[in-house]
């Protein structure tokens, strides 16, 4: 079921008044059964590879908190080794296929083993590393094995959280699922008022920048430097708006209900440094690959070289957890030879000092900020290029024509085909003011310390806030078909 459809506009008064309605002894077996519909809307039959996951992780819980010494190993080894397993067969099978049905050709190998034909479970990645994140926690003796299977299994199913994220731990949601939640009426209110910001995001936002960028990455071939730089930027602003948007409802649904989940995005595109762009997006798997493939391998504490590698291991796991593909491997390592170049060369303006208000501190500020979405933009173009090919024709492209684009200014049809991409001039404006608005708003909720700010507001402000927000949904959503977010692919 998708956020941003007319089913979860039903769905989510019904479950939450069904939650708060329900003596507390029976409001797990509520969220689980909703969150098991909310699933088994999109392919019921995927459910069985979420019961399986359920059954081992929880059964392995239980082992690695009972056994001592090598025994406790083993049942984590079997709990990584089902989890990947999974994702191997459904994500990874038929491109480890086809990398070694390349590689055979030249050594004069019949590489002839059939691939599979099966759609990739949705959100199988993110359900698979927050059920892995409570067997290597158990492991640790960070959280205690949890004996309710219908509690554990609500666990890795909470509907806000399951196909998208934000990638929980256990120490930080399991216990709340124990809890007896009031009604509180903060909560909803905070919490309707980030689903309200979040759907905002995604339908006037990037649903609105969605036609243009598929424009020209749907056909890539042929199109001046000026139309990459145009649909690359606006997938940068796209992927930021559909990706957070729907953090932002998963964690204002879950709170309407008291549940707390963890912050998933802190406004990146405002950072100064690689670095700390990645402390800001997508910061629950940022986290995951830290504290659980990063410090393993010796982190930053690993002496010289060893450190970098460290450091481009991580992203490269991280870009192929994204997608089988090695337009994702591609995509994480430039992520991480970004951050190897940031270290070597300590080239970090988002520093204490460079946040004074000197002018020299905020025109390093600037520039910082200036380079590093350059930097993460012409990263997302193999994030969003259909295979390798696409995107080095992309990238080849990028520089095609610039310098004729000045005497292309007063060619109205050259505008039309190359600047607004061949879409029509009122959504190209409306895609360019909804981008000034957000930009905007997000820097004046940044000054104020956050959304929630706006709830400390006079009442005719808050609800010329609330109105403002609606109206902006009605008027600039894009409703002509909805959309899918980019990450349940993932």
């Amino acid at each position: 079921m998708l956020f941003n459809s007319v089913d979860f506009l039903v769905f989510f008064p019904l479950v939450t008044a069904g939650y708060y309605l329900l003596h507390p002894r029976f409001r797990w077996m509520w969220i689980l059964l909703a969150s098991c519909y909310f699933y088994m809307v999109f392919r019921p039959v995927y459910i069985l590879i979420l019961a399986f996951t359920i059954v081992v992780d929880y059964a392995a819980g239980l082992k690695i908190e009972r056994s001592e010494g090598q025994s406790r190993r083993f049942w984590l080894i079997a709990s990584i080794v089902a989890n990947v397993g999974v994702l191997a067969i459904f994500k990874y099978y038929n491109f480890l296929n086809h990398t070694a049905h390349d590689l055979a050709i030249p050594l004069g190998v019949n590489w002839s083993i059939p691939d599979l034909s099966m759609l990739l479970p949705i959100g199988l990645s993110f359900h698979t590393f927050q059920s892995l994140s409570y067997t290597i926690e158990v492991y640790r003796r960070n959280q205690p094995a949890e004996r309710h299977l219908g509690i554990f299994a609500l666990y890795v199913m909470f509907y806000p959280q399951l196909v998208a994220g934000p990638i929980e731990r256990p120490q930080n949601i399991l216990h709340q699922f124990h809890q007896w939640h009031r009604y509180d009426t903060t909560n909803v209110r905070q919490g309707l008022l980030l689903m309200g910001w979040g759907l905002l995001k995604k339908v006037a936002v990037a649903d609105r920048l969605s036609p243009f960028v598929d424009t020209v990455y749907d056909s890539p071939a042929g199109w001046p430097g000026i139309s990459y730089i145009i649909a690359t930027f606006f997938f940068a602003i796209q992927i930021y708006c559909d990706f957070s948007g729907y953090s932002d409802v998963a964690l204002g649904s879950a709170q309407v209900m008291g549940f707390k989940l963890m912050k998933n995005f802190d406004m990146p595109y405002f950072s100064t440094s690689v670095g700390e762009f990645w402390r800001r997006w997508h910061i629950s798997l940022s986290t995951w690959f830290r504290d659980y493939v990063y410090i393993p391998l010796g982190g930053s504490r690993s002496p010289g070289v060893r450190r970098y590698v460290n450091l481009l291991v991580t992203f490269l796991v991280s870009g192929l957890w994204h997608g089988a593909s090695w337009t994702y491997v591609i995509w994480g390592g430039l992520n991480g030879l970004y951050l190897v170049f940031e270290q070597v060369t300590g080239w970090v303006p988002s520093t204490q000092k460079d946040r004074a208000t000197t002018r020299s501190g905020i025109l390093r500020q600037v520039i910082g900020g200036i380079v590093t979405f350059t930097a993460i933009s012409f990263a997302w173009i193999f994030f969003r290029a259909k295979n390798l090919s696409e995107a080095l024709l992309v990238v080849n492209g990028l520089g095609r024509d610039l310098l004729t684009l000045p005497s292309h200014l007063n060619d109205l049809g050259y505008i039309r085909a190359n600047v607004m991409l061949n879409r029509p001039t009122k959504e190209f404006f409306t895609a360019i003011v909804c981008i000034v608005a957000l930009t905007v708003a997000e820097a004046a909720l940044r000054r104020a310390g956050g959304l929630n700010r706006l709830l400390e507001l006079p009442r005719p402000t808050r609800w010329a806030v609330y109105y403002a927000t609606m109206i902006g949904i009605v008027i600039f959503g894009a409703f002509n078909s909805v959309r899918q977010f980019i990450y349940f692919q993932f």
